[in-house]
Order: C-alpha cells, then sequence, then structure tokens
C-alpha cells in the first residue's frame, strides 16, 4: 500500500481554449474537473494501476466533498482531516500547442490543531505502507519543518519516505533524512543556490542533497528526461513523447511510476519515465494507467553524457 499526505490539496479545473487572449471572452471546447494536489496525483495513478492506496488530506467546505467523492468514484481510499476553511480550487487553461495558464489559490490557513492532528492522523494510518509519499506545497499557518516531522514520524513507523516539495520546505525537512526527494530543475537550483546548466550541474546538486541527508534523489528535468542519483549510482533516462497535451501532473505521474516499482534504482527510474511521458499526452490532469505506458519507448544510461546542455537551463 502507498500512503500519500497532501497538506494543500486543490480542486482543480482544467479548460480547452483555442487561444489565450486578456480582456476577450473565451470559449472552451472542452473542460474536465479533477481532485488535485501532488500526493493526490499520486494516489490516482496508484489506483489506476491497481494498488492500494490511501490519501491522507486535510478537506473543508463544498470543494473538499467534492475531492473525497471523486477520489473514491476512482478507488483512492481517502482519510480526511476536516478544517475549517474551504479548500481551495485552481484553473488551468490549455492552449492548443500544449501552453498552460494556471491560476493556484494559496488554500486555507490551517490552525495549530487542526496540523497536529494531521500529523498524528499520518501515523495513525501508517500502518506497514510500502511508501509514504509527502508531497507539494505547504498549506498557510504550516512551518517549513512541517516535512521534517512528517519524515521523522514515517520512519518510526517504520515507512520508506519519498518527499515532493520544494523551498525552505525542502532544506528543512533533509536532516530528518528522507528516503527519496523529487525536485524539478529549477527546484533542485533552488536547493543548492546555484544556476544548472548541463546534466552534469543536476547530478552533482543532486549529490549534495543526499550529502545533506537525501537516500536519493529523482530530478525532473522536462524535455531531457529525468536523472536518479541513490546508493547505486548516477542513472539518466528519457522517453519520447508523441504530442505533449499537458504537463499538469506528470511529474506526479513519475513519481507515482517511481514509488510502484519498490525499491530505488534505475528499474524504478524506468518506471517513473514512461509513467511521466504517459501523463504529457492525456488531458488536464488525467493521471495514465498502465495501458497508456510504453516501458519500451525507455532509454536509460548508467554513463549519464554530463556535458549536455539542458534544454531549458535552471536558475535558483
Amino acid at each position: 500500500m502507498i500512503l500519500t499526505v497532501t497538506p494543500n490539496p486543490s480542486l482543480d479545473r482544467t479548460y480547452e481554449v483555442p487561444s489565450l487572449e486578456r480582456g476577450a471572452v473565451l470559449r472552451a471546447a472542452a473542460d474536465r474537473v479533477d481532485p488535485g494536489g501532488k500526493g493526490v496525483n499520486v494516489s490516482r495513478a496508484v489506483a489506476a494501476a491497481g494498488r492500494a492506496t490511501t490519501a491522507v488530506l486535510p478537506l473543508g467546505g463544498a470543494s473538499g466533498a467534492l475531492i473525497a467523492e471523486l477520489l473514491g468514484r476512482q478507488g483512492v481510499d481517502v482519510t480526511a482531516v476536516s478544517i475549517a476553511g474551504q479548500t481551495r480550487s485552481n484553473i488551468t487553461l490549455v492552449e492548443p500547442d500544449g501552453t498552460l495558464t494556471k491560476i493556484n489559490a494559496p488554500g486555507p490557513e490551517l490552525t495549530a490543531a487542526e496540523s497536529a492532528l494531521l500529523l498524528d492522523t499520518v501515523r495513525t494510518c501508517a500502518n506497514s505502507p510500502d511508501w509514504i509519499a509527502a508531497c507539494g506545497s505547504l498549506a498557510p499557518g504550516l512551518p517549513d519543518d512541517w516535512y521534517a516531522g512528517l519524515v521523522t514520524r514515517g520512519h518510526e513507523a517504520g515507512a520508506t519516505v519519498a518527499l515532493d516539495t520544494s523551498g525552505p520546505a525542502l532544506l528543512a525537512a533533509l536532516p530528518a533524512r528522507p528516503d527519496l526527494v523529487k525536485p524539478n530543475a529549477a527546484e533542485l537550483a533552488g536547493a543548492v543556490g546555484r544556476p544548472l546548466a548541463t546534466l552534469g550541474d543536476i547530478a552533482k546538486a543532486a549529490e549534495e542533497l543526499r550529502s545533506l541527508g537525501a537516500g536519493a534523489v529523482l530530478a525532473s528535468l522536462g524535455p531531457d528526461g529525468q536523472l536518479l542519483a541513490c546508493a547505486e549510482g548516477i542513472f539518466h533516462g528519457t522517453a519520447p513523447a508523441a504530442a505533449v497535451r499537458s504537463n499538469v501532473g506528470a511529474g506526479d505521474a513519475a513519481l507515482a511510476g517511481f514509488l510502484l516499482a519498490g525499491r530505488p534504482g534505475p528499474e524504478a527510474l524506468a518506471a517513473a519515465l514512461a509513467y511521466g511521458a504517459a501523463a504529457v499526452q492525456l488531458p488536464g490532469s488525467a493521471l495514465p494507467a498502465p495501458a497508456d505506458l510504453r516501458p519500451d519507448a525507455v532509454h536509460l544510461t548508467a554513463r549519464p553524457p554530463l556535458d549536455l546542455p539542458l534544454t531549458e537551463p535552471a536558475a535558483p
């Protein structure tokens, strides 16, 4: 079983528009509503693979109730922590060429009591899961070291913990020694405080996070694939996508694939690449099922070309 924790979930509304014109009335060609948030998306992908998953979420108001209902329909077991505030709603506008315009609400502020209850609920639910995946931005009101406390509680329960966050929350959690962290290139650059222009820069930065406490680092590099730094070494891989329809949730799908594969290593990286490539070809924040995957299209190497310039260099 994979347990996910999303301290700031959302209700995601996606509209496909012919073009984005400021001040105009836009008519959507298609629209959809999905439960959102990084950990929520991981649980959705895990459920689509037929594996058991529980999503621990602070939920409030009508949007929170709808998130729980939608996740239940998708086979995700929801453990809700009731909060006084209204769960946020986010909007994504998708143009035909794949360009995304996102409007993300800040989310409700959690009280100290709600924060403590959320951590206690994770501890209660952590009954020997294969992984605990703690994902996304911290809700307003949560301290930077909140994830560090969650990692510690997860380890005390005997769980392996993956962390997908950024900024001060990521840095504050590293001393608690999460078993896996999953930054993208920009988040990795922010963590080490310098620009990253080549694959070698990414590898060096990933090893720095490992020296600070991360057991393994899975770096998402957009069109340049993904890089894994772990105890077995440094691995890089790519997986082509026939057409990019939406990259919303692609990183979350990649993390789900990695966790489904089990132990961090090249096999898990291959699964992450297959899931990420499948996700970008789906609309909105739809998550791939096993039938959408093309594992034969994944290319892995244990000798990455470290001098390869990044297509999208990252700045802190």
